[in-house]
């Protein structure tokens, strides 16, 4: 079926009352963006809804940018006709006729918002559902669980004939749940944990901790993909904030605890960190954590490198076990360019024996011990290195005084 229309049901966030408003303002704003090359779409909205007027242009291409929006429900591909009982007839039986699988059951749900149409609700499901029946011979009707629901909205402006739902990211509209920076490491994890804190409205900007030259143009070649991965499901650019974490790492390196090293390594990221988010004027810190997964991740590792900071630590994968983030980096297309073998900072100077349970006031301690620790920790946020990424266009650095925070 070539279908005339898509319409488009909106996520969650149509619970929110009387920030309603601005959610569809904000998704209406994606919808504009995703389909504004394909210049012959008209574009409406409704209530609780959106409808793209196709005029031609190529539905499955469209399609593909909508099932990434964040804020989209689902969406179904639907033709339009003139609300006449036989053009409905006829129009039902062609998109029972395009379906790539013949049913064995279906049924039809009529919603008829013109009241001003000849036939009611009951009347109009048997007549379609009978006309149905009688070109499909095989056919047989199931209310309660149909393998397909023929659906039929008689509108003011016409009838909209549709049978397949597609569902879509779902959550929030990119950026109107407030503003957050998320900790990206090159890992699994934390490209996953920044699709996850997006999903549910987060606007974000990445931070990533790089310790040349120890650590290769490679590794941040594979920083700038993950970023510019996500910038795909944000529909906006998103900046990347490059940190020099060498000093500070060396010096981390050199104290006498070497199990605390991952530690102590953590409380300074998330120092810089917080800096920086405040900056750019954001209210949380986003992170890869997963509960136990490594030293650093264990509630008695996460307390103490959590001190440090006074803005929410967002942990989106917490909870989850590995498996169930990889399947998700496979569905978001990270996991190739996580897994490619170049070092981070964080793999550097690894202890054999790292601490799982370490101690806030030895921590504290240590720090203390190294000279102008504070001093590094400033002089790496104001010559942090930034990019503002999107999937098609280059990265280009910014050097303004805006962006580096002299």
């Amino acid at each position: 079926m070539n279908p005339d229309m898509i319409l488009i049901r909106f996520g969650e966030y149509t619970i929110k009352g009387k920030n309603r408003g601005m959610f569809e303002k904000r998704m209406l704003q994606q919808v504009k963006r995703a389909v504004a090359s394909y210049t012959s779409v008209h574009i409406r909205q409704t209530f609780g809804r959106i409808y793209l007027e196709l005029n031609g242009e190529p539905y499955a291409e469209i399609a593909a940018r909508l099932k990434d929006i964040f804020g989209i429900a689902s969406f179904s591909p639907i033709r339009k006709i003139t609300s006449e009982l036989e053009e409905i007839r006829r129009t039902a039986v062609e998109v029972m006729q395009s379906l790539p699988k013949q049913p064995a059951t279906f049924k039809v749900a009529v919603k008829r918002v013109d009241k001003q149409f000849p036939h009611d609700t009951q009347e109009l499901n048997h007549l379609v559902g009978g006309h149905v029946l009688h070109a499909f011979p095989g056919l047989k009707v199931n209310v309660r669980e149909p393998e397909v629901e023929l659906r039929i909205e008689i509108q003011p402006e016409g009838t909209y004939v549709f049978s397949e739902v597609v569902p879509a990211a779902g959550g929030y509209p990119y950026g109107t749940n407030g503003k957050a920076v998320l900790l990206l490491s090159g890992g699994i994890d934390s490209p996953v944990a920044g699709y996850m804190a997006m999903r549910q409205g987060l606007e974000l900007e990445a931070i990533h901790f790089h310790s040349y030259p120890f650590t290769s143009e490679k590794a941040k070649e594979k920083v700038i993909d993950l970023v510019r991965r996500l910038s795909h499901y944000s529909g906006v650019p998103i900046k990347l904030h490059l940190v020099s974490f060498t000093e500070i790492q060396t010096a981390l390196a050199q104290t006498e605890h070497n199990s605390l090293i991952i530690t102590l390594m953590r409380r300074s990221m998330l120092r810089i960190a917080t800096q920086l988010a405040e900056k750019v004027n954001a209210l949380g810190i986003v992170s890869g954590d997963s509960l136990g997964q490594v030293a650093s991740q264990t509630l008695s590792s996460m307390n103490v490198i959590g001190r440090t900071t006074d803005l929410p630590l967002l942990r989106p994968l917490l909870t989850m076990d590995k498996n169930e983030i990889i399947r998700i980096a496979r569905q978001i297309d990270t996991f190739e360019t996580s897994i490619l073998p170049y070092e981070d900072c964080c793999t550097l100077f690894v202890p054999k024996s790292p601490s799982t349970n370490p101690n806030l006031a030895i921590a504290m301690q240590c720090e203390d011990s190294i000279v102008n620790l504070n001093e590094m920790i400033a002089e790496a946020v104001a010559t942090t290195e930034v990019m503002k990424l999107s999937p098609e266009k280059p990265s280009v650095a910014q050097t303004t005084e805006e962006d580096h925070w002299f």
